[in-house]
């Protein structure tokens, strides 16, 4: 038998079915509730007042006074006309009062809503824009926030389709204090020319367009290039701006949607350089790290009259705490210049230094030990055999930059849970196959890739393989496929690098392995040794677009070290030098390297190479330091290309002017 519900339930009940009749039983509700306790503790008042009337109706017009004070109604004795007069002057009052309350509350709230959209316009000049919102933003943001630091005050404004609320949390937690810079976030889709217009796009100094997550996004960017046209009424995009596409099949669309100041990245193409670069020589991506963010050394022009009629191989010698690497002539930087380039009145050194006035000159010729630079050592031309765990969208890229200066005879084993005929299409369409004929296009042809089906996360995989036989191994992060569940960032990688450090510590032999790692945060995580390095996907390219947003002219600069071939960052064998096991000053590594036609800029100590945060590497060493080389340490130089001569293609979408001389 059903049980009867109690009176409690009943009355609960009752009372919730008279709230639902609307907002007259919410007010009748309040006058009831307010009587109720207003009315007694107003008898109470009066009865136990020394001065109360002393005839009954006397307290009951002294209760309904109190009552009418404490409620606003007016409180007016007299006729029941009187008092009824005086109650509605009072509920008209209350209406009124209440009434004009509610609208500005309304009106306040509309408005607060209205900011925490993100919806109103900023009145800046002389901020940064950034479009476009993913994992790069906090690098770029952090990096802008660096560089204002020494500035009165300076702004970033960030549009992208998020709540502001979120974007303001996000940054606070990854970014940190911003010091004097003033972080101002807008929520809208950076391609609606209106919603762009609420950032100020014509007075800002710089605009940075985001690569998307998603290569299939990279519309996107083009869109957002095109809204930046559309602001400023159909024409030329006035303002410099600095963009990433991911697929290169939307290079040219950016390029002339950016219009004549823009400079557009290939971020997937330089990251794959990168990687490929680090293979031969771990530790490079920590060269391009400390001279990308604000934080270190950093590209200056100086120019000094003095030194104007010398010869560049002097002025590599002329500064005391500055690293020369080249001229700029006409305007157009000339990155590693032969040394017996003579200076013009016009030109302007190029010179790596801690800021742009702390370049001085110093005659830092008297420290060269001529006695301690090496003799030439012959060039190394074995066949090296590389191997890639792991496959994304990136693997193709890194592949061909891989094999443009491998030696003949050279293998590249891709071990992947990917389809083999994929990734040998890939291959096929770079320098080699596995038994072809070695003529299959590309910039080689002497070198083979061998395709095999694996599960890199497994330890049978990695165990089959013969891992002492490497010189080099890369690990590359799997992107989610189609139809599957996406999982964390890096999750399949780290356990890839688990199991090989496993196989290391077992055979004795430790790798030179460089991961590619998609979350920054997941760096302390990595189980790498001290020959691994890793290249933060996105992390590099971010510090590039912020160093070019905030010094345009050195696109240029970073058009060339960056591209497929001329002049690179390379880290080389000590060896090659100076004479290892002696002590000798800096200035004897310049100099030899100045006879080798390189302009060396530091060095990487292999006895600190597993020391945070510097891993051994210090750019732009004094002169006059002094320190025994040994044999494992290895110089940072600028210079030509390495092993092979390739014809340089890509790079930096910059014209390219010849310098003169």
């Amino acid at each position: 038998m059903e049980q009867r519900p109690g009176a409690g339930a009943r009355a609960r009940y009752w009372f919730d079915t008279t709230l639902a009749r609307g907002t007259s039983a919410l007010v009748g509700w309040l006058v009831l509730v307010c009587l109720a306790v207003v009315v007694p503790a107003s008898a109470a008042l009066v009865w136990t007042s020394g001065h109360a009337p002393a005839t009954l109706s006397g307290k009951v017009a002294a209760i309904w006074h109190l009552t009418g004070e404490t409620m606003r109604l007016g409180g007016t004795t007299g006729s029941p006309a009187r008092v009824a007069l005086s109650v509605l002057l009072a509920l008209v009052a209350l209406v009124y009062v209440s009434t004009l309350v509610g609208l500005i509350t309304t009106g306040l709230t509309e408005r607060l809503i209205a900011l925490r959209r993100g919806r109103s316009k900023l009145l800046e000049r002389g901020h940064v824009v950034v479009l476009g919102w993913s994992e790069q933003v906090f690098t770029v943001v952090g990096e802008l926030v660096a560089a204002g630091a020494n500035q009165r005050r300076s702004a970033v404004a960030i549009l992208a389709d998020r709540d502001k609320t979120a974007m303001e949390e996000s940054l606070q937690s990854k970014v940190g204090p911003t010091g004097r810079t003033r972080l101002i976030c807008r929520s809208g889709p950076s391609a609606d020319p209106a919603v762009l217009a609420l950032t100020s796009p014509a007075t800002a100094d710089s605009v940075i367009v985001l690569p998307p997550d998603a290569s299939r996004s990279d519309a996107d960017v083009v869109k957002a290039l095109l809204a930046l046209r559309a602001a400023g009424r159909g024409g030329d995009v006035t303002v410099p701006v600095v963009a990433a596409v991911r697929d290169s099949g939307y290079l040219l669309a950016a390029r002339l949607a950016a219009g004549s100041r823009g400079v557009v990245l290939e971020s997937d193409t330089v990251t794959a350089r990168l990687i490929a670069q680090a293979a031969r020589r771990p530790g490079l991506s920590l060269v391009h790290r400390d001279l990308l963010d604000f934080a270190g050394d950093e590209f200056y022009p100086a120019a000094h009259p003095s030194l104007v009629g010398r010869e560049f191989g002097e002025a590599l010698l002329s500064y005391g705490n500055a690293s020369a690497v080249g001229l700029i002539r006409g305007g157009v930087p000339w990155l590693n210049p032969p040394a017996r380039t003579v200076l013009e009145p016009d030109d302007q050194l190029l010179v790596i230094a801690a800021d742009d006035d702390t370049a001085e000159l110093a005659d830092c010729a008297p420290l060269v030990d001529e006695r301690s630079v090496a003799g030439p050592r012959p060039p190394d031309t074995r066949p090296e055999r590389l191997l890639v765990l792991g496959w994304n969208r990136r693997a193709p890229l890194v592949l061909r930059e891989w094999g443009r200066n491998a030696p003949p005879g050279s293998v590249a084993d891709v071990v992947a849970d990917e389809d083999e005929a994929t990734v040998r299409a890939a291959c096929d369409g770079g320098e080699g196959l596995e038994g072809g004929d070695g003529d299959d296009g590309g910039d080689g042809g002497d070198w083979t890739c061998v395709a095999l089906r694996g599960d890199t996360t497994r330890p049978e995989t990695l165990a089959g393989l013969d891992l002492g036989s490497y010189d080099s191994v890369i690990v590359l992060g799997q992107e989610p496929r189609a139809g599957e569940p996406p999982e964390e960032p890096d999750t399949r990688t780290l356990v890839t690098l688990l199991v090989l450090r496993h196989l290391e510590r077992r055979t004795g032999r430790e790798l030179p392995v460089v991961t590619e790692l998609t979350d920054d945060g997941n760096r302390p995580l990595a189980p790498l040794g001290p020959g691994a390095d890793v290249i933060i996907s996105g992390k590099l390219i971010g510090l590039l677009m912020a160093q070019i947003s905030q010094n345009h002219h050195l696109a240029a600069v970073f058009d060339e070290l960056f591209s497929a071939g001329g002049t690179q960052l390379h880290l080389r064998s000590a060896a090659d030098y100076v004479v290892t096991g002696h002590e000798t000053s800096f200035a004897t590594v310049v100099a030899a390297a100045r006879d080798r036609g390189e302009c060396a800029i530091g060095y990487r100590s292999r006895a600190e190479a597993r020391r945070a945060p510097g891993y051994g590497l210090r750019l732009n060493p004094p002169k006059a330091d002094r320190r025994r080389w040994s044999e494992g340490d290895e110089v940072v130089v600028v210079a030509g290309e390495g092993r092979r001569g390739a014809v340089r293609s890509g790079g930096l979408p910059l014209p390219r002017r010849t310098p003169r001389g």
